[in-house]
């Protein structure tokens, strides 16, 4: 579990984070939505630890983030998964190295060792035989799945992910959806996810959290969703007439 208490960030004279206190249990998706300059990537990144909040604590299963020594940061890093928005594959390297990079970064297991897990990792994200492969002569989708192969070689207790479908074609964002969901659930990792796809918001969103204006104005699950009687979030995910009327019909039924 992730323990978000009163954190907030800022940058010269401006207030980004004002005060954000939530928590993000395990074996969960928990999403992130808010319109652009909402604050939703710098509180990702506040979690991850690139930024350091000015104010408030961030607690992994009881340990304060700011309180943890260098050797012990590191050890948390090593149970940290990262899905990036841009895949952020190494075009020089295969795909299985790619997966790799983490194992020989942090681990001191064998070549042997390190390939099981590769192979076992390939296997989840059905890329079974795309080893020798580079970045380049795979789909996007695919480049999705190697991302999120190396995300969790290291088997990660908490696994971030960053706008996981930007870029994708609507039958491909699904499948994605749906691996990140079953991995979570296998695992029981504490998943966050900041996204703009509200059909990843209805489909997996155990938790979602509304960010406006520096502050989480809303939260509750996919199916609070549909019933908010928050303006501001209605406003933001029924934004077409189209969304509103299917809304509209889900609620009839």
């Amino acid at each position: 579990m992730i323990d978000v208490q009163n954190i907030r960030k800022r940058f010269g004279d401006q207030e980004i984070l004002k005060g954000i206190s939530t928590t993000f249990e395990k074996g969960k998706c928990n999403l992130i939505i808010g319109s652009s300059g909402a604050g939703k990537t710098v509180f990702l990144k506040c979690l991850v630890g690139l930024f350091a909040p000015e104010d408030g604590d961030i607690l992994y299963d009881g340990r304060k983030l700011k309180s943890l020594g260098t050797k012990e940061k590191k050890e948390l890093r090593k149970e940290m998964g990262m899905l990036f928005q841009g895949n952020a594959l190494f075009d020089s390297l295969t795909v299985e190295e790619n997966i790799r990079f983490p194992l020989d970064m942090f681990t001191k297991q064998s070549m042997k060792e390190k390939m099981e897990r590769v192979n076992f990792c390939l296997e989840r994200v059905n890329l079974i035989g795309a080893n020798k492969k580079y970045p380049g002569e795979i789909s996007g989708g695919m480049m999705k799945r190697v991302g999120i192969a190396r995300a969790i070689v290291m088997n990660p207790k908490y696994l971030f992910c960053d706008e996981p479908n930007s870029g994708l074609d609507p039958q491909t964002s699904l499948l994605i959806d749906e691996l990140i969901l079953e991995l979570t659930k296998e695992y029981q990792m504490t998943t966050v996810i900041n996204t703009h796809d509200m059909n990843s918001v209805m489909g997996i969103g155990d938790k979602v959290s509304f960010f406006h204006q520096g502050h989480i104005h809303w939260e509750g699950t996919k199916d609070d969703v549909l019933h908010t009687e928050n303006e501001l979030l209605s406003e933001f995910i029924f934004a077409s007439d189209f969304l509103k009327s299917l809304r509209d019909a889900a609620l009839k039924k």
